[in-house]
């Protein structure tokens, strides 16, 4: 165990992190499966002992979001819509997809910022402004603000988590992914539960 701790200090405290940190966090806006939020929380852990630098880690993971978002939206642009007509009709991409298009029509700004912390959600949602031509400069706007919030939420709750377990730092890590999982689990949920009371209110 002390080996693998040993590891994981050294990764994390080499200034490499800030490329990786870049490099995850981006192709994690396009492809959800890969963990994002997990590398985040787990540099703002050994960021509570000084290294690496919270701040930068908290502006690395947004501008990374910020260009992961980007590269999905122009996907969408450049023909993702058809891509993702062709999905079947009851998987959760096509369903993901077709919430996000839905509340694009309602309120563009508001559920690109909440998407932001919901995986799936997020790359439908960038997706779908792109495929239905939203305004690339409100997108700009809104995804900035969703970017910076979601750096900020992931790298505090990661710090905290080493304050609160300074003397293990796998735990603090453990602890930090796991609130983060629990709050997407909680925002899915609410989301499906949004969902449901739409359509008995449309099926009425």
């Amino acid at each position: 165990m002390q080996s693998v701790l040993d590891l994981l200090h050294d990764t994390v405290t080499s200034p490499w992190v800030y490329l990786v940190i870049f490099l995850v966090t981006a192709v994690d806006a396009v492809f959800p499966a890969v963990p994002g939020e997990t590398v985040v929380v787990t540099a703002g852990v050994f960021a509570a002992s000084g290294q690496p630098d919270l701040t930068a880690v908290i502006v690395v993971a947004a501008v990374g979001a910020l260009a992961g978002d980007n590269l999905s939206y122009a996907i969408g642009r450049g023909g993702g819509a058809h891509r993702l007509a062709r999905l079947p009709a009851e998987s959760r991409r096509r369903s993901g997809s077709e919430w996000a298009r839905r509340a694009v029509d309602r309120r563009g700004g508001v559920i690109l910022m909440t998407a932001r912390y919901v995986p799936g959600g997020r790359t439908a949602v960038t997706l779908t402004m792109g495929a239905v031509r939203y305004p690339l400069r409100s997108f700009l706007l809104f995804d900035a603000l969703a970017a910076g919030s979601w750096a900020v939420y992931c790298g505090l709750l990661g710090y905290f988590g080493g304050l609160a377990f300074e003397r293990n730092p796998v735990v603090g890590v453990l602890v930090g992914v796991g609130l983060s999982v629990a709050i997407t689990g909680l925002l899915e949920a609410i989301r499906q539960l949004r969902r449901r009371a739409h359509r008995r209110a449309a099926g009425r």
